[in-house]
């Protein structure tokens, strides 16, 4: 099934050129290659089944049919050898401990701001940036429990960082149902590689979220807060709360008295110490935020101010992830850590800037332009893809409103082999990341692998029809 197979000139996850896979898939290659067409798309058929018969779905929101859907999953999984591992998650610990610490500095001091290393209106003005929380002093000074970070392989086959999620990164539950598609279906495929296991991983989040209680809290009650069965990552909050062993909440079943927050149960009134939110900012505290929130506490926020609770991750954190913030990550790594960044930034234009909107209005064609705030593969013009009409819409509200963008060069992303039935096709692929923040900050062994199904698409959301992979780090 690989006789037909083309790298073209993408750098290929498997293949260095036709026939010649890299030493790390030479086992996975050369059982591919054994196995009968038939027995893989027997398998592959199995795999699909196996999640929709455990109900793994999730929401596609603005679409018409209003559909829930499964993830499709590819078989051909994104090894990553132990040193290329150990290089990465020491480039991660790096990047989060200096966005928290971003974080820390812009709702206390803004040191940062008057050393004029980021122009103050750019924080201050984010969407993302709540000044209802500054000063609040928060457990561990740790805004961040838990970060995915979205990374790509360049044409050089050098990792960059694509984008930081430090709000509600989504996507762990798919970690898991993937690896077990994996050993139920394809087991043999493991038996040459040590693969790191992801078992306990729930221990240490857990251990995680229990180090983030406020201040004399030894055995903390934790909750999962979510806005409920409709939201597109329900199936992710539902399974993290069920394997974590926490109670899975919506608003409604929380209440504030004299600052402190109450879970109800059929016993009474139960103190809650960690909330894990997965309610966005603005529907938190209906006192606070948006007065038209039914899907958050009110009271929530002073409950917070008060220390008698810890909301995690922490409240107004979008001002770090927002794109336009990206491009200061490397200085801020710099200014808080006195380091080198480990893993670099995808080259970013700010068309808030005129000579460098200019140069992007010119070069529509070739770059791939981005809301600030958006998110999903939604509202993002690929530009050497792009029809000429779709050019010029773009233009005109780039030139009402270039605060709102940002532009990079077209990374031609990494590719790795997708069974399509009849033979291998290469598709690009991205991974998310886990870091989670404790005593000690722990990478996730793995991670969410996502690849662009659909041909020559560079797109791997799973709203703009990804798919997923398991995602194998190499103990030797």
């Amino acid at each position: 099934m690989f006789k037909t197979y083309e790298i073209e000139s993408f750098f290929d996850e498997m293949l260095q050129e036709i026939g010649r896979p890299r030493s790390h898939y030479q086992t996975l290659y050369d059982r591919l290659s054994d196995l009968p067409d038939e027995e893989l798309k027997t398998r592959h058929e199995a795999a699909q089944q196996n999640f929709l018969r455990q109900g793994i779905t999730f929401t596609v929101y603005n679409d018409n049919q209003g559909s829930e859907r499964t993830i499709p999953f590819d078989f051909v999984p994104n090894i990553i050898p132990k040193d290329e591992w150990k290089k990465l998650e020491e480039g991660l610990i790096q990047r989060v401990k200096a966005l928290n610490l971003f974080l820390d500095d812009i709702y206390n001091d803004q040191q940062i701001l008057k050393d004029g290393l980021i122009p103050r209106e750019l924080v201050v003005t984010c969407n993302h940036f709540y000044p209802q929380v500054a000063k609040i002093k928060v457990p561990r000074r740790n805004h961040i429990f838990m970060a995915g970070i979205d990374l790509v392989k360049d044409d050089n086959g050098e990792f960059r960082v694509l984008e930081d999620n430090l709000r509600n990164p989504s996507g762990l539950s798919y970690v898991f149902q993937n690896r077990y598609v994996m050993r139920h279906i394809f087991s043999d495929f493991f038996h040459d590689y040590e693969v790191q296991s992801l078992e306990n991983q729930f221990t240490h989040i857990h251990e995680a979220l229990s180090s983030i209680a406020p201040n004399g809290v030894s055995n903390p009650n934790i909750v999962l807060l979510t806005p409920g069965i409709y939201n597109s990552a329900y199936f992710d909050h539902s399974f993290i709360a069920q394997q974590l062993g926490i109670e899975l909440v919506e608003g409604r079943d929380l209440l504030i008295r004299d600052r402190v927050v109450y879970m109800k149960t059929t016993r009474g009134l139960k103190r809650v110490d960690v909330i894990y939110r997965r309610i966005d900012d603005d529907f938190l505290d209906p006192l606070e935020f948006r007065p038209d929130s039914m899907l958050g506490v009110p009271g929530l926020i002073d409950a917070y101010r008060a220390g008698n609770v810890t909301i995690s991750n922490g409240i107004g954190n979008g001002v770090a992830d927002d794109k336009a913030i990206y491009h200061y990550v490397p200085n801020m790594i710099r200014y808080y850590l006195g380091e080198e960044p480990m893993i670099k930034n995808v080259e970013t234009y700010f068309l808030r800037d005129e000579e460098q909107r200019n140069y992007v209005l010119e070069n529509l064609d070739k770059l791939v332009v981005k809301q600030t705030d958006g998110s999903g593969g939604y509202n993002l013009l690929i530009g050497p893809h792009a029809s000429q009409e779709e050019r010029d819409a773009y233009r005109v509200q780039i030139e009402k409103n270039p605060n709102n963008y940002i532009a990079q060069p077209m990374i031609k992303l990494s590719r790795l082999p997708v069974f399509r039935g009849e033979k291998f096709s290469g598709c690009h692929i991205d991974l998310r990341a886990y870091i989670f923040n404790g005593e000690k900050p722990h990478v996730f062994p793995g991670g969410l692998t996502r690849v662009a199904l659909k041909e020559g698409s560079m797109v791997v959301n799973s709203s703009q029809g990804g798919g997923g992979k398991d995602t194998w780090v190499m103990t030797e």
